[in-house]
């Protein structure tokens, strides 16, 4: 049995102590509320405009050339992948299920012991306001790593992809939903286990539809996640014939955002969309203290947790959310067993799992790609992933490392189904098939499941 072998900074080993024992605490930096954005749209009321172009939130077009001189399979490899997953900075709640996914998916690739090794090399993304991946990036580069898995963050991920780049190594997201990245020019180096938000956009949109509103308001993360999300949030909704009446934004860093409720609030909308990271746990109390219905309030994957007493009881009772995920009943074995593996690790218990399948997806993914290959160089491990996840149409179906492993191992082509989902890469590095979950809270401010939209 392989060893898992990892490496940490003091200073990342005790940021993951504390985020696992709370699961959004709020960045404390002041800001001001002064974003500036473009555009216009149609089916808007008089009087408004868009804050956002929505003609920029398009996916652009571009068909990466992938090239390989490695010969696999790998016997003997050393694969060095580094994480830059958000330890600090306000996708901080989402840090413990994506790093517990790394770990567990690495353990599993180890002791499996059929050709690869995994080295991972644990590092924080922070975000835009904290900047902490201009050191820990160079860090994880510098530390051997041919593979980056992170950010969690688009933002994030779009201030330090040309680094990763630029240095031959694969940037591979389990988290990253912004259209941006399907275009972007990034020698087939950049791939991603999360669907772009087109589709979580169409189900949001549709949701709130569904749900009878006829107008709907918006307060919105001024960056590529966020504006994109809501574009495509609005496109769904007016197919449907809603109108938004009413739309904020903020930026990171950001902490006092009563100019955002009071505006939306304003246009007295039938239903708010949250397209937020953590600024929402201070952005609902002052929706709930101005009387706005809390089963009218929309959450989505970057803000999307279980608050439990952080807010007093009934604080979200009936409010909704989407995030990217399959039925929670057909990997809950999976959750059993990560939350042993990562407690096992001396953590605290999970209290979300967002990101975490798609997270350890990645790491195995990344993994039977080298074995493939035969090599842990970026452009050939990534000249390989998309056929080991099926992309190519001809392989045999399998769901776990040593299985896949067998098969490529006897010269043949494995198809990876991963916990996650069936991911399918197409050549941008984008999953063919994806699923979102929809999502309601109860009493106890906690969500549970209602279906998959």
């Amino acid at each position: 049995m392989s060893v898992l072998s990892r490496s940490r900074s003091a200073k990342v080993m005790g940021a993951i102590a504390l985020v696992g024992a709370s699961a959004l605490v709020l960045a404390g930096c002041a800001g001001s509320s002064t974003p500036t954005a473009s555009g216009g749209a149609s089916n808007e009321p008089a009087g408004f405009e868009f804050p956002v172009n929505c003609d920029e939130a398009e996916p652009a077009s571009y068909t990466p050339e992938y090239s390989s001189t490695s010969e696999g399979p790998a016997t003997d490899l050393e694969f060095t992948i580094g994480t830059a997953l958000p330890v600090t900075g306000n996708l901080a709640f989402l840090g413990p299920p994506e790093i517990a996914g790394t770990e567990f998916a690495a353990a599993e690739v180890n002791e499996a012991a059929k050709g690869v090794t995994i080295n991972l090399v644990q590092g924080d993304s922070g975000d835009t306001d904290n900047k902490a991946y201009e050191t820990e990036i160079p860090r994880l580069l510098n530390a051997g790593a041919t593979a980056i898995i992170g950010a969690a963050s688009s933002g994030t991920s779009l201030q330090f992809i040309d680094q990763v780049i630029a240095a031959d190594a694969i940037q591979f997201s389990p988290a990253n939903t912004s259209a941006a990245f399907t275009g972007y020019e990034d020698k087939g180096l950049y791939w991603r286990t999360a669907p772009s938000d087109v589709l979580q956009g169409e189900v949001l949109g549709n949701l709130i539809a569904g749900d009878g509103a006829e107008t709907l308001g918006m307060i919105i993360l001024n960056d590529s996640y966020g504006t994109g999300l809501a574009c495509f949030t609005k496109a769904a909704f007016e197919n449907a014939g809603g109108e938004v009446v009413s739309a904020s934004l903020y930026n990171t860093g950001d902490t006092n955002f009563s100019a955002q409720v009071e505006d939306v609030l304003a246009a007295d909308p039938d239903a708010i969309a949250l397209i937020t990271f953590e600024e929402v746990k201070t952005i609902i109390p002052e929706l709930v203290g101005a009387d706005f219905p809390k089963d009218k309030m929309y959450l989505v994957d970057g803000n999307l947790s279980n608050f439990g007493d952080e807010f007093e009881a009934g604080t979200l009772t009936g409010a909704k959310g989407t995030y990217p995920a399959v039925d929670p009943d057909s990997i809950a074995t999976f959750r059993e067993d990560l939350n042993a593996f990562w407690t096992g690790e001396g953590n605290e218990e999970l209290k979300d799992y967002t990101y975490g399948p798609e997270s350890y997806d990645a790491v195995i993914l990344l993994a039977l790609a080298a074995l493939e290959a035969g090599s842990s160089e970026g452009p050939d491990v990534a000249a390989h992933l998309q056929q080991v996840s099926g992309g190519s149409g001809d392989g045999t179906k399998c769901t776990t490392y040593a299985e896949c492993a067998d098969i490529i191992n006897a010269g043949e082509v494995a198809d990876y189904d991963g916990v996650s989902g069936p991911i399918t890469f197409n050549e941008v590095g984008d999953p063919t098939e994806a699923s979102i979950g929809v999502f309601q809270y109860g009493e106890d401010n906690n969500y549970s499941f209602l279906n998959v939209g």
